[in-house]
């Protein structure tokens, strides 16, 4: 079900949103701040624990990421703008490989039971990071629709391409897209995004996708916990790699966070930010954000493309993805079309049904109000004009009448 744009306003408005939007990502899970879930009511919105991308690589210790005591009693903004509702009447990713490549996945984690492999230490989610995307991607949510994943058929392949505390390296990230390939994954979702090229990961992202996988990869880091103002726009990796699907994350209206890395090149724009999801450990709910849960939704949308469209090329699945978006300066994801629309033969969609305008997120009831202000004012203007004409018109003539009833007997005077 697609929030109307007066509920969408309402829930911008609440003053829990700010919290959300800024929550830190890379911080010591010990030290994650708890968010608001805003409340579409405008209301003070529900509390939840923030979920960190990395922990504190200089800690003496390493603690991981704790249960959340939290359950979101709602479903967030994201799923919502996404309408996962209305697309999984059409495809739900089944018998999609979607390997993701994080701080690896739980595979008993609530939502995820059945749907996850896990190769070597990949099992192991001290962050909870890779966990918390794979919810995204796959997840079956609480049982009911509302916190489940984009492509809830599919299968994930977990791979780890940091240590322990979140921390990416190329060699790691090389190691894990050679087993994605070597497993035959159909979608290969990469969270990391590093500041330099290096030439081994170049040839493992060319030869995922000269065995047919799309490589879905984060556009940018996700922002530090000091701010990004010091740090300049460069390409990061591998999302700079020609064929690779960059997404980087954007807000309820269809922006970049202010605290996000600068960087061009970007191919597609989906929610990063007051995104819920849940953890490694219990069944609790936490909110995350930045670039690389935009890049979850992102490769859950290409593996319900793949479902219905299994004999789609990877660039023909990137191509439909980005034709489908909401235009924007960064196209926006939107799973639905992608999986309903019939594109032209120059590859664009013309006319593509959608379920609401996603800009129309403004509050509309004070134009409303003025509009029917104006109305008022204008109905009551028109009044005044015609009661003058009637007396001027009237009064003379019943003077003249000796104000006696017309047809009242008696000859009126010229």
């Amino acid at each position: 079900m697609t929030m109307p744009a007066r509920g969408v306003a309402r829930l911008l408005s609440g003053t829990g949103l700010a919290a959300a939007l800024l929550l830190p990502t890379a911080v010591p899970a010990q030290a994650a701040p708890p968010a608001r879930l805003p409340a579409a009511d405008g209301k003070k919105g529900q509390e939840l624990p923030g979920m960190p991308s990395a922990l504190d690589p200089d800690a003496d210790a390493v603690t991981c990421t704790p249960a959340s005591r939290e359950k979101a009693k709602k479903q967030d903004w994201s799923r919502q703008r996404l309408d996962l509702d209305r697309l999984h009447q059409y495809s739900t990713g089944a018998g999609v490989t979607v390997a993701l490549i994080d701080t690896g996945v739980v595979p008993g984690a609530a939502g995820l039971s059945g749907k996850v492999t896990a190769e070597g230490t990949a099992g192991d989610d001290c962050v909870g990071h890779g966990t918390f995307m794979a919810g995204l991607i796959a997840g079956t949510g609480d049982g009911g629709s509302r916190l489940t994943g984009v492509a809830p058929g599919a299968k994930i392949l977990a791979l780890r391409g940091t240590d322990q505390r979140g921390q990416a390296s190329a060699d790691l990230l090389t190691q894990a897209l050679r087993e994605a390939t070597e497993a035959g994954a159909d979608v290969i979702a990469v969270a990391a995004a590093l500041p330099h090229r290096d030439a081994e990961l170049t040839r493992a992202v060319a030869d995922a996708r000269r065995e047919g996988a799309l490589v879905v990869a984060a556009a940018t880091p996700d922002p530090p916990r000091g701010g990004t103002d010091e740090i300049p726009s460069r390409t990061y990796w591998p999302a700079g790699e020609p064929g690779v699907l960059s997404v980087a994350d954007m807000l309820p209206g269809g922006v970049r966070p202010d605290n996000s890395l600068a960087t061009s090149g970007i191919d597609l724009a989906a929610p990063g930010a007051g995104v819920v999801s849940g953890g490694p450990r219990g069944d609790g709910h936490y909110l995350g954000a930045g670039a690389s849960v935009a890049t979850a939704y992102a490769a859950g949308a290409a593996a319900a493309v793949r479902a219905v469209r299994p004999d789609d090329s990877p660039d023909a699945v990137a191509r439909r993805l980005t034709a489908t978006a909401y235009p924007a300066d960064i196209p926006q994801l939107d799973p639905y079309a992608a999986v309903t629309t019939v594109l032209g033969d120059s590859g664009t969609a013309a006319g593509a049904e959608r379920a609401a305008d996603p800009v129309a997120v403004r509050d509309t009831s004070a134009a409303d109000r003025a509009t029917d202000r104006a109305t008022l004012f204008v109905l009551l203007g028109t009044a005044g004009v015609l009661a003058i004409l009637w007396a001027a018109f009237a009064l003379p003539r019943a003077r003249a009448r000796g104000w006696r009833p017309a047809g009242a007997g008696g000859t009126d005077k010229d």
